[in-house]
């Protein structure tokens, strides 16, 4: 069954690249409405904005939505990437800004207030998004790829010349609350000298040392170091999630990530659509729903650490 949450949720933080304090709340919403951003700093209908791939805007260091009015909503990702974790198929989510707050960095502070909260089942049936052939783009020694899974399966690689960070894998079949427990808390990284280049250039101006893990070399400035050894490829398998939720409904399938990032996985989702041969749309039955990412998860399995 489709479900939401069962009472808005509030969050006050900042905005990573503006800086500004941003106000947040995640509503319910009813059976097929799906996930819309409203910024309530806006007029009328004009500020309302769909979490769908066809409103992606080209952006490098997040992913940006924006309506035919021109209103936008930046750094959907995380919580995008919390909505689909915790199995939340329909919410409104109120901005008065721009940003979604960047929080600590993760999906976490998402995760933990939804599953404290819990979700209210919805007489609607989930439809999911069946993988049937692969796609995959590909960008310079960037490359995304979906092929057919039983499951939805995440394998990412990344590749950076820092040795705090190097060359990371990780492979894991997202079923029975794996997001919650490997993923989630895994916060975004950067390198210092990008963070100063940013800043030179009024980018990324709410950044810090608490929001994001920041490297130089092999030396990890964040206090209290990593989450996990791993923790940058955790995050990009996140950020891969919540931009994969964008395709409308849970997709059944594995998503292969090479050095991907945001601007790669849209348009492998652009491709996708424009293939219709490549997928087809069905109703979750009970055995199917219980692969899905949110099947299942309680608030035991969030990170004791996060």
């Amino acid at each position: 069954m489709q479900t939401t949450v069962k009472s808005s949720i509030e969050f006050k933080g900042v905005g990573l690249h503006s800086g500004r304090p941003v106000r947040m709340v995640i509503r319910p919403a009813s059976a097929e409405y799906g996930i819309w951003f409203r910024r309530t700093d806006l007029a009328g209908q004009g500020g309302m904005i769909p979490a769908r791939w066809s409103s992606v805007e080209p952006s490098r260091l997040c992913t940006l939505l924006r309506n035919d009015s021109g209103a936008s909503v930046s750094t959907v990702e995380h919580v995008m990437a919390a909505l689909a974790g915790c199995g939340v198929n329909n919410a409104l989510i109120d901005l008065d800004g721009p940003e979604v707050p960047i929080m600590d960095g993760s999906a976490a502070p998402f995760v933990r207030a939804v599953l404290t909260r819990g979700l209210q089942p919805l007489a609607a049936p989930v439809r999911v998004l069946r993988i049937l052939e692969p796609v995959e783009v590909c960008e310079g020694a960037a490359r995304a790829r979906l092929v057919p899974a039983e499951g939805f399966e995440i394998d990412f690689q990344i590749d950076f010349e820092d040795a705090a960070i190097g060359r990371q894998h990780r492979f894991l079949n997202m079923a029975n609350g794996a997001f919650v427990r490997e993923l989630c808390d895994s916060r975004t990284f950067c390198r210092q000298r990008d963070v100063d280049m940013m800043r030179e250039n009024g980018l990324a101006l709410g950044g810090s040392l608490t929001n994001a893990v920041v490297v130089e070399g092999a030396a990890v400035l964040s206090p209290g170091g990593l989450r996990h050894a791993d923790e940058p490829v955790r995050h990009k398998m996140l950020d891969a999630l919540g931009d994969l939720a964008l395709a409308g409904a849970p997709i059944l399938g594995r998503y292969e990530g090479e050095r991907a990032g945001h601007a790669l996985t849209n348009k492998l989702l652009r491709t996708l659509f424009a293939s219709p041969n490549a997928y087809r749309l069905e109703t979750c039955s009970g055995a199917l729903g219980a692969r899905l990412p949110g099947a299942g998860v309680c608030p035991a399995d969030f990170p004791a650490a996060a």
